[in-house]
Parts: C-alpha cells; sequence; structure tokens
C-alpha cells in the first residue's frame, strides 16, 4: 500500500469522474475533496488549502473551448503558487498542454486516464508542493533572491513578525516607529518610493503585524490589468456577464475580504478607470461584472506607488479625492544611496544567505567592499545590491569578499557593465538588468521570474516584450 500523505482537490463537473476518483484517491492522499465547478473554487482553497488540484478544462457550457481550465490554473498559480495543478482534459490537444504549462500548471492527462500513470503524476506534484512547502518553513532558508529577504529578525531595531530590514539610519527607525503605530489599525496607507526600495515587503510587514494577519493578504499589481479586464479583476464577475465568462469569478476585493489588499502600481490606472476604484474604496462594496447585487467587502487597504502623485493630480492625470482616499498615513521609503549607513549591513545578509545557497564558504566584506558598497549610487535600490552580491558569492574565490569581487565602476557609481544614465534612463537600465536575471536564475521560467521580482506574470511579460527578451 502506497504512503498516503497530503491533500487533493478535484475539480470536475462529470459526478461519474468525481465518484471514481473519491474512490481511486484516498489509497495516496490523506484527503480527498471535489467541486463540481469552479464557482466555489476559490473559498474551497482557502478553507481545504490543497497540496494538489486536479482541474477539468471544459465545464458544462455552451461552448467547451478549454479557455476556462486555463484561465483558472493561472489564477490558481497567481493565488497559491505552492499549490500544483494537474490539468484534466478529453482532448489531448498538445497546444492546450503548452498553454497550460506556461500559466505554471504541473502537468496534463488526457481522459480516459489510465490509473497507474494519474496517480504516479498527482504524486509526484504532491511531493513538489510539499518539499517546496518544507523549504519555505525550514528556519534560516528563505531565497535570498526573494523580496521578502530584505533582513531577518536578528538584525532588525524594531522586533517584529515580519522580514522588514529596519536597519539603523534615521529614516528607518522612523519609519520603524511609524509601523508600530499603524499596524494594529486599519488606516488606509500609501508608501512611495523608487523601485527596488521594498515597498511590497513594507506592505506585507504591515499586514503581518496588523488584527488582520491570520487572513490573506491580495497583492495587485493594479497597473498591469489590461482595461478591459479591470472590473473583473478587481470586483469579479457573475456567469455570462461576456462572452468567456462561463463561471462565476470572484475579484480581488473579495478574495481580500477579512484581511488586506494590496494594489501596487496604483499610479499606473487609467484616469476613467480611477472613478470605479473610488466608488469601491469609499463604499467598501463591490457590484460583480453583470451584477446587480451589491457585496460588502471587509479590506484593509494598502496602496504603493513610484510615482508622484501629488504631480499627477496637479497635471489632472490621477483623481484627486482618489488621491486623498488612499493617502491617511503616506509613508515614503527612502533609497538606498540616501542611507548608506544600511549598505553594508544587508550586503553582509544577502552575502549569508547567498553564502548558504550556492554553498560557498564566505565569511563577509573586508574593508574595502564596504567602502566601495557605501559609494555606489545604487539607482536599482535594493534590488540591485542583491544581484550585485549574488554574481560576486557566485564568482568568488576567497574567504571573504573584496572591492574587486563586486566589480562596482567608479566612473559610473554602479554596478559594472550596466549602461547608466541620468533620470529615467538609468532607472530602465537597472529594470532590465533585474529582468534578464530573473529569467537566468529561473531558468527560463515565467512564474519563477515573476516570482522573484514580485510581479505578476502579465507584469512579466510586458516587461519582456519591453526589452525584446
Amino acid at each position: 500500500m502506497a504512503t498516503k500523505k497530503g491533500k487533493i482537490l478535484v475539480v470536475d463537473d462529470n459526478a461519474g469522474i468525481r465518484s471514481a476518483l473519491k474512490i481511486l484517491l484516498p489509497m495516496h492522499f490523506e484527503e480527498v475533496e471535489t467541486i463540481p465547478s469552479p464557482a466555489t473554487l476559490v473559498n474551497t482553497l482557502e478553507g481545504f488549502r490543497p497540496d494538489v488540484v486536479l482541474l477539468d478544462m471544459n465545464f458544462n457550457t455552451s461552448i467547451n473551448t478549454g479557455n476556462e481550465g486555463l484561465y483558472w490554473a493561472g489564477e490558481i498559480k497567481k493565488m497559491f503558487p505552492d499549490v500544483e495543478v494537474v490539468l484534466f482534459t478529453a482532448y489531448a490537444d498538445i497546444q492546450l498542454a503548452v498553454e497550460g504549462m506556461k500559466r505554471g500548471a504541473f502537468d496534463f492527462i488526457v481522459k480516459p486516464w489510465d490509473n497507474e500513470k494519474l496517480t504516479a503524476t498527482l504524486i509526484a506534484a504532491r511531493d513538489k508542493a510539499r518539499k517546496a512547502m518544507r523549504r519555505d518553513a525550514r528556519p534560516g532558508q528563505t531565497d535570498p533572491g526573494q523580496g521578502a529577504a530584505f533582513g531577518d529578525r536578528a538584525t532588525q531595531t524594531t522586533p517584529g513578525p515580519g522580514t522588514m530590514f529596519w536597519g539603523s539610519s534615521a529614516a528607518m527607525k522612523a519609519i520603524a516607529k511609524t509601523i508600530a503605530k499603524i499596524a494594529p489599525t486599519d488606516a488606509t496607507v500609501l508608501i512611495t518610493g523608487e523601485n527596488g526600495t521594498g515597498k511590497d515587503v513594507l506592505a506585507r510587514e504591515i499586514h503581518a503585524r496588523s488584527l488582520r494577519s491570520g487572513r490573506q493578504m491580495v497583492a495587485v499589481d493594479a497597473g498591469a490589468i489590461t482595461e478591459t479586464l479591470f472590473e473583473s479583476e478587481l470586483f469579479g464577475h457573475v456567469k455570462g456577464a461576456f462572452t468567456d465568462a462561463h463561471a462565476d469569478h470572484v475579484g480581488k476585493f473579495e478574495q481580500a475580504d477579512g484581511g488586506t489588499l494590496f494594489l501596487d502600481e496604483i499610479g499606473n490606472i487609467p484616469l476613467h478607470l480611477q472613478a470605479k476604484l473610488l466608488r469601491a474604496i469609499q463604499n467598501r462594496a463591490i457590484v460583480r461584472v453583470g451584477g446587480t447585487e451589491a457585496k460588502p467587502v471587509d479590506i484593509r487597504l494598502i496602496c504603493a506607488t513610484n510615482m508622484d502623485l501629488e504631480a499627477l493630480v496637479r497635471e489632472g492625470r490621477f483623481r484627486e479625492d482618489l488621491y486623498y482616499r488612499i493617502n491617511t498615513v503616506h509613508i515614503a521609503l527612502p533609497a538606498l544611496r540616501d542611507r548608506k549607513e544600511d549598505i553594508a549591513p544587508l550586503a553582509e545578509i544577502f552575502l549569508k544567505g547567498f553564502a548558504q545557497k550556492y554553498h560557498r564558504p564566505l565569511e563577509g566584506l573586508d574593508d574595502s567592499a564596504r567602502r566601495a558598497l557605501e559609494g555606489c549610487r545604487w539607482s536599482g535600490n535594493i534590488r540591485e545590491l542583491q544581484n550585485c552580491i549574488e554574481k560576486a558569492v557566485i564568482l568568488s574565490d576567497g574567504s571573504v569578499l573584496s572591492a574587486g569581487d563586486l566589480q562596482l565602476d567608479p566612473s559610473t557609481g554602479g554596478v559594472r557593465g550596466a549602461q547608466r544614465a541620468p533620470g529615467s534612463a538609468a532607472r530602465e537600465a537597472d529594470e532590465e538588468q533585474l529582468v534578464r536575471d530573473a529569467m537566468r536564475r529561473s531558468g527560463g521560467n515565467i512564474s519563477a521570474a515573476a516570482a522573484i521580482l514580485g510581479v505578476s506574470r502579465p507584469t512579466m511579460y510586458a516587461k519582456l516584450k519591453k526589452y525584446g527578451l
């Protein structure tokens, strides 16, 4: 008898298939749950928290194209990255399989299935999910390339449940005091700062310290949502609301009910859509596309942007009433070059993490490395520093990193080889390098690269297109 471990959710509208799998799968899984459609998928995922989802690609609709299954495969991976999705279809269509893989699916099973192949695939998916869960839960094993690894509790000047690095600079100490005051409240927070300063990490720190920490924080790259899908993504839609609306869809506001909604890149939302967002924020209620019933939502709102919203208001590109609605508490994260005393401690944290990850016997930075780091402009801020340390760790031969290992260019004030220019050109050069590094580290996996950068898949696709990658 195979060892029974983990939990699996089956989503299929065929009652016979659900019954057959209810008999087969308990031989391999501790818990098996089935539902007939994606209508209740989000709530089931939140309550059941499976390791694997076996997802049908064609549901009982007038037109069965597989698009609904593909859509939900992508949504599951966005909301629950550690859950593995195996697609289940009656059509041996290789293009569907490829598209499913692009959206993060683990594998693809064709009906009618072979029991041995099906169970082997599901067990492999389960083992991968559980391995990822153990890795994430292992003390001291946080991937130093992820945005959350900006520090650890041992280096914080203010204790807290999150992983925000506070450092010893006056600016960060002031922010730490502010967070201690506002986190337990439901005050709306606006976080501003350059790319790479850690806006998403700070948002998660606020959520982790809040009274809502037991519920999820739903993060949305607001600027990456296309105008045609804006309302559907944020507010949801009902079945039949438009051509491909084959089932009810729960939007981000409803997913965050009871928890925190984080709207990143809010400055990129087109002006004509801002009124719809304002209405939902003011009323704390949404109406799904195609629906008539107003659904109340209980959320704590955190917004972030790298843009000057006051300037956008003056230019008529951002609604003044929306600006004041999201700006109850404003936290401006300083650029790394403006808190030089935090650079070397951050670099030491990254060095320790990457040395462990790549099995390098490195003990720290020497004085020349510290001076070089503090003299760098860091246009890409913490992300650029991370990439610099990672590269140095990989290429190093000694027991400590020196200035030579860092490959910094004193003539440009940045990492050697980066094509720097003033203003936006420098930021774009930094961003392109970050995108390239993320794709390299992920082995070309777009979902993994998006996770490394802390952006959505649509945003990642847009950046790849932007830089011709």
